[in-house]
């Protein structure tokens, strides 16, 4: 098994245990929208659409909302915790220094963006939150926070990813109503 394998292998080992039930289906559908926004994706964009989220399979080193007041203060404490969570798993698996290096950056910036590679990385993420965490996180969270968080993911995506997400529809009609809530409340704040 070479490096990129066996990094991606240990990953979803990884994530596979997570307490979050949605996590391993997102990591996956993060790759399969990654894919469909850049069907050339180099292994460090692949390997950072899988461990994204990685921190939440590892209980003792999760970083937790509750110790954050601002939300995007969490986020971005998430994706360093991820980033430096698969740095571990990279350099165990002797990936080339130069893709896990950029691996961890596109971690580190998967919530925020800011240049071509990390908004594809965040696009993948923020779709895949409406297309597979949404109905999940609204059993666990309820509809308030639900429209908050949906509202903030919808205002994080690129034009083009908006477009997609408000053509989303669920099976359950009060998802539906839901996220058109959101995208609304999301479009009044910009």
């Amino acid at each position: 098994m070479d490096s990129i394998d066996c990094a991606k292998q240990r990953i979803r080992e990884i994530i596979a245990g997570s307490r979050v039930p949605e996590d391993p289906r997102h990591a996956e559908n993060t790759l399969k929208w990654l894919f469909r926004l850049e069907p050339q994706a180099d292994p460090a964009l692949q390997i950072a659409a899988l461990a994204h989220d990685i921190d939440r399979a590892v209980e003792t080193r999760k970083v937790r909302r509750e110790d954050f007041t601002d939300y995007n203060e969490f986020k971005a404490a998430h994706a360093r915790n991820g980033a430096a969570i698969l740095r571990e798993i990279l350099d165990k698996c002797g990936v080339a220094t130069s893709v896990a290096d950029e691996a961890c950056r596109l971690g580190t910036l998967h919530e925020v963006g800011g240049d071509l590679r990390s908004d594809l990385l965040q696009d993948a993420d923020s779709i895949s939150f409406f297309e597979v965490n949404m109905p999940l996180y609204y059993q666990r969270e309820g509809w308030e926070e639900t429209r908050r968080r949906c509202s903030w993911g919808y205002r994080r995506l690129s034009g083009r990813m908006k477009k997609i997400a408000r053509r989303l529809t669920y099976d359950d009609e009060a998802l539906t109503r839901l996220l058109k809530e959101a995208i609304r409340q999301a479009c009044l704040k910009d």
